[in-house]
């Protein structure tokens, strides 16, 4: 796991002696007299009398070596002076310079720039010690100071300035390559950076076609490798109660639901044909002697509600009825801890849809509008029809704090053209996931369960390299080959 280094002051004393050529300067002896030439200056000193051009009391060289005060006592550089900061930041190094006034110049970002040339004098520099693979050639000429860079990998960079107080940053990322992989015909594993504007490393598998399936059994927690065997890739599913593995939101298996909506964003396909919305669900409970009631699910409550997921259910001043195999078990008082394995109705206190009494018979029932024949309910959602759409508090996510926290990412997602993409992140957040899909060209995206969840399988194979030990999860989404 990258760590973050502290920002270091970096200097070099004045009177320190520096190679001529990091001046611009060539040095030769020429009649026992020591000479540097460049940047149209011609300086001479004879050793054991002094300077002779010019004639003035400077601090002596040391043969190739140059004293930086004598060089400024000349008047030789036509900048302002800068102070220097420098440390690792997330996978690159941060250099930080200190200004005299507000940056003449633009800020930049891109790869393989090799070459930088900051108007300020910045001895501070030529004490950079930069992390592995990246090295750089520092020089300090009249009109400023020029870096060289060279890097194992590819080299992106990001060039900005900051106010109050004035300072210019220079991020430098010395990246890994992307990779590319082909699995089957119209299917390839990749690893490729995003930039949002800090770099971020994806992993994802790409279909062009093939078959999508949601697998997995409620109650029952497994690696999705191991929900799906035989499958070219598995990536976590939805959500689901840590202590009783029980669903949580809508999931169509095959045309049949195996949990019902919570209220938020799910994934919904027919063959290779994906869509992103909230499901319009149709919910009826019917009663001992065939009455039938509609009633909302979850997050979406109505007079009468019935809930499926773990934990409190209901309203003060409304009772519930716990059904577990169909049958009545009890009816509380609301709220009402509702227990792994059952669900529940709840409605006004004393006034239930049909006369109910413990032991009658009470089902659930439910349909799609419009049906789909495979569903699966996460959220919330990063991307909509090309934009931004990453807004949590309208999906009945009422604790934002898991979403702000920086964590492995998991997402469905697919490009206008209808490239399938199932994939995970380094750790961040959903929303700079949602920008880093955007910036990638995704049309629409899903975010799936995240953090120790998420991870993608490509063969039996884990490829996020920051999953940590990989938990069972109840839910995946399964990918075949055509």
């Amino acid at each position: 796991m990258r760590r973050l280094g502290l920002l270091l002051f970096l200097g070099l004393t004045l009177a320190q002696s520096v190679p001529a050529e990091t001046f611009g300067l060539a040095f030769r002896e020429e009649g026992g007299a020591w000479v540097y030439e460049g940047q149209g200056v011609r300086l001479v000193y004879v050793p054991g009398v002094g300077w002779a051009e010019p004639p003035l009391d400077l601090p002596p060289p040391e043969r190739e070596r140059v004293p930086l005060d004598a060089l400024k006592a000349l008047g030789y550089f036509r900048v302002p002076e800068a102070g220097v900061r420098a440390g690792p930041q997330g996978w690159g190094f941060r250099i930080v310079l200190d200004l005299p006034g507000a940056f003449p110049g633009e800020r930049s970002q891109g790869w393989d720039r090799a070459r930088f040339l900051l108007p300020y004098l910045a001895p501070g520099l030529l004490a950079l010690k930069p992390p592995p693979g990246l090295s750089l050639r520092v020089r300090l000429l009249p009109e400023g100071t020029e870096l060289s860079l060279e890097a194992q990998g590819r080299l992106y960079h990001r060039l900005f300035p900051l106010e109050g107080p004035p300072r210019l940053v220079l991020d430098l990322y010395a990246l890994p390559p992307e990779v590319e992989e082909p699995l089957a015909p119209g299917m390839r594993y990749r690893e490729v950076w995003a930039f949002t504007p800090e770099p971020l490393r994806l992993y994802l598998v790409e279909a062009e076609r093939g078959r999508l399936l949601p697998v997995g059994i409620p109650g029952k927690r497994a690696l999705p490798k191991d929900l799906a065997p035989g499958a070219l890739a598995a990536l976590n599913g939805g959500y689901f109660d840590p202590k009783t593995g029980t669903p949580i939101g809508l999931w169509v298996q095959d045309g049949v639901t195996v949990s019902h909506p919570f209220g938020r964003t799910a994934l919904l396909w027919n063959g290779w044909d994906f869509f992103l919305g909230r499901p319009r669900f149709e919910a009826v409970v019917a009663g001992p002697k065939g009455e039938r009631v509609r009633v909302g699910l979850n997050a979406l409550p109505a007079r009468y509600t019935a809930h499926t997921v773990p934990g409190p259910v209901g309203r003060a001043g409304e009772e519930v009825a716990l059904v577990r195999g169909e049958r009545v078990e009890g009816i509380f008082p609301a709220p009402f801890e509702l227990p792994g394995g059952a669900w529940a109705l709840a409605f006004p206190q004393g006034a239930p849809p049909f006369p109910l009494a413990v032991g009658d018979r009470l089902s659930l029932y439910g349909r799609l509008d419009p049906p789909f024949r495979y569903a699966l309910e996460a959220g919330p959602l990063l991307l909509q029809e090309g934009r931004y759409a990453f807004r949590p508090e309208e999906e009945n996510f009422k604790d934002p704090r898991p979403l702000q926290a920086v964590a492995p990412q998991a997402a469905v997602a697919w490009t206008r053209e209808g490239r399938l993409w199932l994939l995970v992140s380094e750790a961040t957040t959903p929303d700079r996931l949602a920008r880093a899909l955007l910036e990638l060209g995704a049309w629409n995206a899903l975010r799936m369960d995240g953090g120790g969840s998420a991870q993608l399988w490509v063969r039996g194979r884990l490829k996020n390299p920051y999953a940590g030990t990989p938990r069972p999860v109840v839910s995946a989404l399964a990918l075949y080959a055509p």
